[in-house]
């Protein structure tokens, strides 16, 4: 067993995310339960690498076990091999949900004592091992593996790259996007802009590709990628209704894009529904798997896609500000 803690500004898309990766890893991986933030997951280590990726989640870890009551965790927690799943010193920490049913303050010295007691050693600065405990309905243990630090995310936003525009996906939801695509080898950004989807990609150890419109984007993108160590790129400036004429011979696995919301200069001249139709079709065309992609709500996007022949999978809403609601889209050929 595995869990995972959510990010909770658009948990939705981020239990998607998780899903799609588990997806990845394994046909026996899933999704068992979701506690607020908190997600028990069928799986094993050979998941981890795949979790690695994830852009709206906080932790990953090891699930031990969980409880209804303090008393069957001390419990348990007496009868759990811990020689197995501690390395060198521990520390015992505790995550208390908004939805936290139980009177949990003393769980970290209470456990910390079971454990103590069979010879490990406490370090409560720079434990070797890390073992969490969450309250919500129920209480779960397990030992953390992976956590997501904010700044490397805080890093790489728009007005921390060589190239910048004001607008641009959050690194997080950006990297989402790519996992949302289930994208394995390579994914291709048809409306790049500063190339916010495609510097996330690329640091997953994907083939990016990526098409602008604007030949300063494409150079922007360009000098973004570098400057973040992305390599293995295709840059191309043309039309995003145009995709078949930009890749004559390429059929793509994944697509992870969003499309520009506002003015004419954005839009090509075109009016938004019309681009946005043309490069649904466009992207269908060289696309043979997932399509990861944001439209802002008023687009029917659901009826049109699907006179196109894709199948809509997923959907999650998102209010950025007064004057834009958006849908994040997962689609398949």
């Amino acid at each position: 067993m595995l869990y995972v803690e959510i990010l909770g500004n658009l948990p939705e898309m981020a239990q998607g995310e998780v899903k799609a990766l588990l997806e990845m890893a394994g046909p026996e991986f899933r999704i068992l339960e979701r506690d607020y933030l908190f997600l028990a997951v069928k799986g094993d280590k050979r998941a981890f690498s795949s979790l690695n990726r994830l852009g709206l989640a906080h932790e990953f870890g090891e699930l031990l076990f969980s409880a209804k009551s303090l008393e069957e965790l001390y419990s348990k927690a007496e009868n759990v091999k811990w020689e197995n799943c501690i390395r060198g010193t521990f520390k015992v920490d505790r995550e208390t949900m908004a939805n936290c049913s139980h009177l949990v303050e003393n769980v970290e010295r209470k456990l910390g004592g079971i454990i103590s007691k069979r010879g490990f050693k406490v370090n409560l600065s720079s434990p070797e091992t890390l073992i969490r405990v969450y309250c919500g309905k129920k209480l779960w243990v397990g030992i953390r593996e992976r956590f997501f630090k904010a700044k490397p995310f805080n890093e790489r936003k728009a007005d921390q790259r060589p190239f910048y525009k004001p607008i641009a996906l959050p690194p997080r939801v950006a990297r989402a996007m790519v996992n949302l695509a289930r994208a394995k080898k390579e994914v291709l950004d048809p409306f790049m802009g500063t190339g916010g989807i495609l510097i996330e990609a690329g640091l997953m150890g994907l083939k990016v590709y990526g098409v602008d419109l604007r030949k300063d984007m494409v150079e922007g993108a360009k000098r973004n990628l570098e400057h973040y160590g992305v390599k293995n790129y295709v840059l191309k400036q043309g039309d995003a209704t145009k995709l078949r004429e930009l890749f004559p011979d390429k059929t793509f696995e994944a697509v992870a894009t969003d499309p520009p919301y506002g003015s004419s200069a954005t839009l090509g001249g075109r009016k938004r529904e019309e681009l946005y139709e043309k490069a649904l079709s466009s992207i269908y065309d060289v696309l043979d798997g997932y399509l990861s992609i944001a439209f802002p709500a008023q687009f029917d996007a659901d009826r049109v896609a699907e006179k196109i022949g894709f199948e809509v999978l997923e959907k999650y809403y998102q209010r950025v500000h007064s004057s834009l609601d958006r849908f994040f889209y997962v689609m398949r050929t």
